[in-house]
């Protein structure tokens, strides 16, 4: 059976603010989905107060989490990975990432060598939030979730 064609446009048209600091949406499980997610946080941030203080941890942290369900967050294929939730929140002067996939595999922090040209997202995330982890979701799958602070300038990280 031939796999759908999903619209990355179209989907992401959809994206609904469930208050004034929040926001969340579905999106294809594609590298190609990440420069929409990107551009959603982007909006999102613009659209509260301060959001700049968030941008730029933000922005790598929302990269690496839906990069890493992207690459890892299927089942082992069938219908359930072809689709993320990620969820956005400004809550208590934390920016909350979620992205929902439909692996149960945790993810962990790794030591890649000098060598290995990946392996070190999450070791980013850990930096980079002020609190991450993951938790299982009814059904299948998991959310993993980052908590980032508000910074003064790009380079206060």
């Amino acid at each position: 059976m031939p796999r759908r064609a999903f619209s990355t446009r179209l989907i992401f048209d959809r994206w609904q603010p469930i208050r004034s600091a929040a926001s969340s949406g579905v999106l294809p499980a594609s590298s190609l989905s990440l420069i929409r997610t990107v551009a959603r946080l982007r909006e999102f941030l613009a659209g509260v107060g301060s959001g700049e203080l968030y941008l730029c941890a933000a922005e790598l942290v929302l990269s690496e989490l839906v990069a890493n369900a992207v690459l890892h967050g299927g089942p082992g294929g069938g219908q359930f990975g072809e689709l993320l939730f990620v969820r956005l929140e400004l809550r208590a002067e934390l920016l909350v990432i979620e992205v929902h996939d439909a692996s149960a595999r945790t993810p962990t922090v790794r030591d890649a060598t000098a060598c290995e040209e990946s392996g070190r997202g999450l070791y980013l995330v850990e930096q980079l939030a002020v609190d991450w982890g993951s938790r299982p979701r009814d059904g299948i799958g998991k959310s993993v979730w980052a908590r980032i602070g508000p910074s003064a300038h790009c380079g206060a990280v």
